[in-house]
This record gives C-alpha cells, structure tokens and sequence, in this order.
C-alpha cells in the first residue's frame, strides 16, 4: 500500500464529516417576539378603518378588493335578510334599513309601525350591538364569499353616539392647538376610535390609538 493513500479510518472520518457549507452556514436571524400580547403604544398611525374593527375595527383591516356599489347593495340585501329572519326568531319588532355609506354598506334596525326596536339589542357599551353586527358580516361573508365591512346600527344608536364623539374630537383638537401637547382621550370603541381619527384627520392634525382592549383609547398630538 502507498504510503499517500489514505487509510480506511480517515476515508471514514471524511464521510461523516460536516461539509464546509454545513459547518460555516449562518443561523437564520429571528426578530424579537412581542411579549406582552399588546400593540406597540406609540407605533400605530391614524386608521380610518380601526374597526373594524374596524369595529372594526379597528382594527379593522381593509379588505383585499374595493367592493363596488353592486357589491355593497347585494351585501346590505343579505344582511337585511339575515336580520329580517333574526327578528321574527325572537319575536321582536324593527324595520330593516340598507343604505350604501362611502365604501361600506350600512344597515340598520329602526322602529317600525308595530313597535319599537327592543334597546337591548344596543346593550351596555354597545357590546351586543358589536355582537350583532360581527354576526351579520359572517353571514354575509357566507353568502357572498367575501369579507364584509358593513355597518350595522339599532334604534340609531350609533348616529347619535357619532355626533357626541365629533364634539369630544373638536374639544380635545381645540385643546391640542392652544397647548401644542397630546391629548389623550378615555377608552373607546373601534367604531369610536374611527370616528375620532376621522375627526382629527379632517382637521389637520394627527391621531393615534394606544393601550390594549379595553382600554385602548385615541391620543391627538399637534400636526
């Protein structure tokens, strides 16, 4: 045997050893995971859909097509249905009202002849009306196929809760502008949030929500 040929032992060795790619590949790098289950504070910029939540929600997450007036007819159309059927399970009064608001169907059980709208389908903090619509938008994502973001509203309880909100907007812009300090505003919903944001937006300034549910709230700072 040569005395240059390798012996049996190190042709084992050169089989089960790392090759030069294996032993000096760099290890994938992973970004830091958020350990408190929260949104980072100050990190998210005025959402016109928060609510989704949007309610939005709002985160709310905009969907991946823009639906078309077509789309939001037959949506509003589904949801009437849905709620119509609701109704008569339960026995309750109300009239169904579909409308098309920008670019989102709006919905709403209103008094009828027969009697009024029970308010208990507005619930406290709104929290069975939130409950409602969310079930609406997966029955009319059921039937048509696609998310929806339809605004659904009992006994015009969103109406009327809108307009507080635009006043508590216009006081904390006007507070924000003689200051030139953030303001921050109590715990809303995500279908109060956006109307604040919306509030702000048109106004010139910059909003933002902070805190985790249900205590996440709208802070207003200077343009």
């Amino acid at each position: 045997m040569s005395d240059n040929q390798p012996t049996s032992d190190e042709l084992d060795q050169d089989r089960t050893a790392p090759s030069a790619d294996e032993d000096t590949a760099p290890t994938q790098a992973t970004e830091p995971e958020d350990t408190d289950g929260g949104e980072p504070a100050d990190t998210e910029p005025a959402q016109t859909a928060d609510g989704d939540a949007d309610g939005e929600d709002g985160a709310g997450e905009a969907p991946a097509g823009q639906a078309g007036p077509a789309d939001l007819e037959k949506e509003g159309e589904v949801a009437a249905d849905f709620l119509e059927n609701l109704l008569d399970i339960c026995d309750l009064d109300g009239d169904i009202d579909v409308d098309i608001d920008g670019d989102r169907a709006a919905v709403a059980i209103v008094d009828s002849e027969d009697g009024r709208v029970p308010r208990r389908l507005v619930g406290e903090n709104a929290k069975v009306l939130d409950a409602l619509q969310e079930l609406t938008r997966l029955a009319v994502q059921s039937a048509t196929g696609h998310r929806s973001r339809l605004m659904l509203d009992v006994a015009g309880h969103r109406a009327g809760r809108r307009a507080e909100l635009v006043e508590v907007a216009k006081d904390a812009i006007a507070t924000v502008r003689e200051t030139g300090a953030r303001t921050a505003l109590d715990p809303m919903t995500a279908f109060e949030r956006k109307v604040v944001h919306d509030e702000v937006l048109a106004a010139g300034l910059v909003s933002e929500s902070e805190g985790v549910e249900p205590r996440r709230h709208v802070v207003v700072l200077p343009a």
